[in-house]
């Protein structure tokens, strides 16, 4: 029992159950955005005022295919939204961290073990190494 309370009370896990649930809120306040203004506004311009309640038949069978371009349209207001809001700033975030991280080792030219850029010895192969300087 003591290993699955600490299993439950990892950072990770709960960082990814927070994760979950506001992702699960972000899509419900997506999917009220689409229903509440953007579907609206398509009305609108097509003269249909409920587009969601849109549907055809078929042998006695609705297809609700309005509600299924509202799904469609809130996935998409969703990703771009991940997308240019997080996704893209983080990897130009990451893209900086990389780029200033700089190499502080090279490989010895006689036995191809990492050495310091500083040294003028390699501490493996002891051949003698010009130091680099930046």
């Amino acid at each position: 029992m003591e290993g699955f309370k600490k299993f439950l009370l990892q950072g990770n896990l709960v960082q990814l159950a927070v994760a979950v649930v506001i992702g699960t809120v972000f899509a419900n306040l997506i999917t009220a955005f689409t229903e509440g203004f953007i579907t609206p506004l398509i009305g609108i311009f097509g003269g249909i005022p409920t587009f969601g309640d849109l549907y055809f038949e078929v042998n006695g069978s609705r297809f609700m295919y309005g509600s299924f371009i509202d799904a469609l349209i809130s996935f998409l207001i969703t990703a771009a939204v991940l997308y240019f809001v997080i996704v893209l700033p983080l990897g130009k975030l990451m893209e900086r961290f990389v780029k200033a991280e700089e190499a502080t080792t090279r490989a010895c030219p006689y036995c191809r073990v990492d050495i310091d850029k500083k040294a003028s010895r390699c501490s493996h192969c002891t051949s003698e190494v010009v130091p680099e300087t930046v």
